[in-house]
């Protein structure tokens, strides 16, 4: 049998100084997400695979690393870290009673596509704020992102806002079958404005609807869009979502934060269990999103334990990258002091290494080999 030296597809090791890096550059993160009180929780890699079900609203089935256990229960290896916090949250808390604020950093496993060097396991650092449907929540997680992405080096970065209720609220007036509503959210998403305008006109939609979809894939940029986004509309829950969005706006200002944020409802994710607001933070250099995140009111239902939430990921694999390609140095561990020794002076070698250990110094031990 043939060994093999070398990693599956999809997924790589790290090591030298970029191991050292990913673990500075985690280190500057958590002390943000410290910095505003949230707690760190750890979860396992294996749930059960009803955690990740299709009624939750998560990573499709089919790009799931799935198998069994011994007793026949079908298990996954987390591919999203929200529910599985949520769960825990469901198990161990109160979020009805008390807001709850969890922080965590670990691995995700996405059996997707390895197109264009897309990683099938990757590293996350989130926090989730459970209990808590207010504005300000919403505007403390988006300020946390550019806090987060402020410590690890980044000063060029844009944070997306989109509202996906203002989407639904659309859809619930046109009353499209769902297939058709797939269809028009991937074109949205994709910004297919070809695409949107010939699959709106085949539904015989009134002239504001029609508009008001053919304009989505137009409506992003500075908080100017607030408003044009109200004026397409007369629907009551669309209006209050984007209410929603100019109330954050006015939130993050107090921060000092506006200049990083930027609104796009056509940002549709295809994670089901987005309520409200959803973001996305990019910057030069790779074209994957390096923070991912939302409001998920509805998902800790299915955990027995209903609250309003809201969280997100940062993808450190992928934030670490653009840094490298954007020539911002990342600390990583100095190289120790190495120590030579022969057989003779072993002993003394030794003690001097364990004297400069106890006083903070790295030492690393080489043996010289005496020539014959």
């Amino acid at each position: 049998m043939q060994r093999i030296f070398h990693t599956p597809e999809g997924v790589r090791d790290i090591y030298n100084g970029e191991c050292s890096q990913k673990h500075h550059l985690q280190a500057e993160i958590y002390k943000v997400f410290r910095s505003y009180g949230y707690e760190e929780i750890e979860t396992p890699s294996i749930e059960y695979f009803e955690v990740f079900s299709k009624e939750v609203g998560t990573v499709p089935s089919r790009d799931l690393y799935k198998f069994f256990d011994r007793e026949g229960n079908t298990l996954v290896l987390r591919p999203d870290f929200t529910p599985s916090v949520s769960r825990a949250c469901a198990t161990y808390f109160n979020p009805d009673q008390q807001v709850v604020t969890l922080c965590y950093t670990g691995n995700t496993f996405v059996n997707n596509s390895s197109y264009q060097g897309r990683l099938k396991e990757t590293t996350q650092m989130g926090v989730e704020r459970i209990g808590d449907d207010s504005p300000e929540a919403d505007a403390e997680l988006l300020a946390m992102t550019i806090e987060s992405l402020l410590a690890s080096g980044l000063t060029e970065f844009q944070i997306s806002v989109g509202q996906v209720d203002y989407f639904k609220s659309l859809l619930k007036d046109a009353g499209l079958e769902e297939e058709v509503e797939e269809r028009l959210r991937s074109l949205i998403s994709q910004k297919n404005y070809f695409g949107v305008e010939d699959l709106v006109k085949e539904q015989k939609l009134s002239e504001s609807l029609e508009k008001a979809f053919l304009e989505l894939p137009h409506l992003f940029g500075t908080s100017e869009v607030l408003a044009k986004a109200r004026s397409l509309t007369d629907n009551t829950c669309a209006l209050a979502a984007v209410e929603r969005l100019e109330e954050i706006y006015e939130i993050l200002k107090v921060y000092g934060y506006e200049k990083y944020v930027s609104f796009d409802f056509g940002m549709l994710s295809k994670i089901q269990y987005y309520t409200g607001i959803i973001f996305q933070a990019y910057t030069y250099g790779i074209g994957e999103p390096v923070v991912k995140g939302g409001r998920y009111n509805e998902l800790l239902k299915h955990f027995g334990k209903p609250a309003a939430s809201i969280g997100f990921v940062i993808v450190v694999d992928n934030l670490l990258m653009a840094l490298s390609r954007q020539k911002i140095e990342v600390a990583k561990d100095e190289a120790p002091v190495v120590l030579t020794y022969t057989e003779e002076n072993r002993r003394e070698a030794i003690l001097e290494a364990q004297r400069l250990r106890k006083e903070g110094t790295c030492v690393a031990l080489r043996c010289e080999k005496e020539e014959d």
